[in-house]
């Protein structure tokens, strides 16, 4: 079964207008580089997560281009200035073209 759609999403406690909220987001995904080989001495199939997109009420606020080197499960943390209430969209696109997102809202008082 395939884990690429799976995330793990953190967010500082207890938000306020105006200030930065940081984000800690695990997108949970082997990162199969290519130059590995299984055990009779086939190489793997590359299989990496190449992009991650974070939106914030609508907006782009973070994004990341992945490469090869990267390590299993990329871990992303990063800040967004808490304006308003809004969802919080992570988006993800591996080399296969497969695409998945996760949700998450944000309130802030």
């Amino acid at each position: 079964m395939s884990q690429f759609g799976k995330v793990w999403v953190r967010l500082s406690e207890n938000p306020k207008r105006g200030e930065p909220v940081e984000v800690r987001a695990m997108v949970i995904h082997p990162m199969e580089s290519g130059f590995r080989l299984d055990n009779v001495g086939r190489p793997i199939p590359r299989h990496i997560v190449d992009n991650f997109l974070c939106a914030y009420a609508g907006m782009p606020v973070f994004r990341a281009k992945l490469h090869p080197a990267m390590s299993a499960n990329p871990y992303f943390v990063f800040y967004v200035v808490a304006e308003e209430s809004g969802d919080l969209v992570l988006t993800w696109t591996d080399d296969r073209g497969e695409v998945a997102g996760h949700s998450v809202r944000l309130e802030v008082t």
